[in-house]
Order: C-alpha cells, then structure tokens, then sequence
C-alpha cells in the first residue's frame, strides 16, 4: 500500500470572478522511504500538492489518502493529530523559533505532542539528532547567530523529532548556496536512508531531481513524468 496516494486530484482556487484550476485531476502514488522530487516550473502545482498531503488544504475533489486514510473524511482533531504525529515540514524560510536556542528548536515539537516521552529518551534522541545533522558545537546558540545552512539543518532535525513517517520539504535549498544546498540533500538522503522515512520535495533545483528517486514533473496542474529510477522498484 502507498503511503501516500492522490486519486483524481483536483484544486481550484477563486481568483475574482475567474477560477485558477492549480490541479487537473491527477492521480499518483508515493511509496515508503520514497525520496521524491515533485518538479516542475513555478505555477504548475508543485506547493499545491505539498499543502494537500500536509492537510494544510484540502482537495476540491478527488482523494487525497495518507497510510490508506482519505484525509478528507478526518475530523479536525484528526488532522491536526496526523499532521503533528505522521508529518513532518521543512519550509525555504526555515521558521525557527528565534527566542530558543538549537536544541530548544528541535525539542518543541514534542512538547506540544500527545505522546508522553520520558526525559531521559527525549534528550537522547535530540541529541542524537542535533549530532546527526553535525551542529553539537551549536545546541546552545539561538537561529540568529547560525548561518543560513546551519539554520536549515536545526529545521531538518525539528522535522524528524516526532520520528514521521513523511517528510514535506517546500524548496528546502531556495535560500543556500550551492555548496550548502548540496550538504543539506546529502543530509536528507542519509537520514532517508537509516530512518526509511520518505521524504517528499518540491523543487526547481536540478541537483534533487537527479538524486531524487522518484521524480513527478508537472506542468499547467498536470502530471507529465512519472518515473521511479530502477534501483527504487517499478513506477509507481
């Protein structure tokens, strides 16, 4: 089973006294420890996708399912419920909580979370995190005295403190520099691979889509790739 799959998914959007159709209808699927890259020139839909599976929208029709559960039938305890436990977000802008320090930005998410985790594990596993994403000389500073590359790696780790099953990154290399944005996709590639988590992309840079597993391109709210390299199973 997918654990994400879109049937048939249409978005439209008023604009005035016209409508913008963002999605076509499409239908796809995205398998466990996926690394997919959803491409395509700006317009086609790529966020559009991104904020239906995160449950931050909602399709005009068709379904979109997250672990065989169509997301529209959920109350909204539930989504928030699976938007906390199952998803986590990495955003261009990194939205770090300027007041906390590195360590603090990581920890948050599971402070506000249902599951109780005893002290002791928690501070093991960010630990392990904020090692993971080589920033143990930093967990004490605060966002605004890292650097653009290192304050995108405190929020690849805040993303994976809840252990999700599906990672939504939102052009996560946009603000870095080539050199940066290479050793984050790296990152993320090694975390996909020792955590299985999938790890979804929408992007305009080249360099995620040729490491990209599985790559979806779009254009004008259409599907017009939909291609999984040979090492990652058969297309989906």
């Amino acid at each position: 089973m997918a654990i994400v799959e879109l049937r048939n998914a249409e978005k439209i959007y008023p604009l005035g006294k016209t409508e913008v159709h963002a999605l076509k209808g499409i239908s796809f699927g995205i398998e466990k420890g996926d690394f997919i890259s959803i491409a395509g020139p700006s317009g086609s839909g790529k966020s559009t996708i991104l904020n239906l599976i995160g449950c931050i929208d909602t399709p005009s029709s068709g379904e979109v399912l997250i672990n065989g559960t169509n997301t529209s039938q959920l109350s909204d305890k539930e989504i928030t419920s699976l938007r906390h436990e199952v998803i986590g977000f990495i955003f261009q802008s990194f939205n770090l909580i300027p007041v906390l320090n590195v360590y603090e930005n990581i920890e948050f998410p599971l402070l506000i979370g249902k599951k109780r985790i005893e002290k002791h594990e928690k501070d093991e596993w960010i630990r392990f995190l904020i090692e993971q994403v080589d920033l143990a000389k930093w967990a004490d500073h605060k966002p605004n005295e890292l650097s653009g590359g290192q304050r995108q790696r405190v929020a690849i780790a805040r993303a994976l403190a809840t252990r999700p099953d599906i990672v939504l990154a939102d052009e996560p290399t946009a603000n870095l520099d080539s050199v940066t944005g290479e050793n984050i996709i790296s990152l993320m590639k090694k975390m996909n691979a020792e955590l299985s988590t999938t790890f979804i992309f929408s992007t305009h840079d080249l360099m995620i889509v040729n490491i990209a597993d599985h790559i979806i391109r779009l254009k004008d709210g259409l599907v017009t790739e939909n291609t999984r390299k040979e090492s990652a199973g058969a297309a989906g």
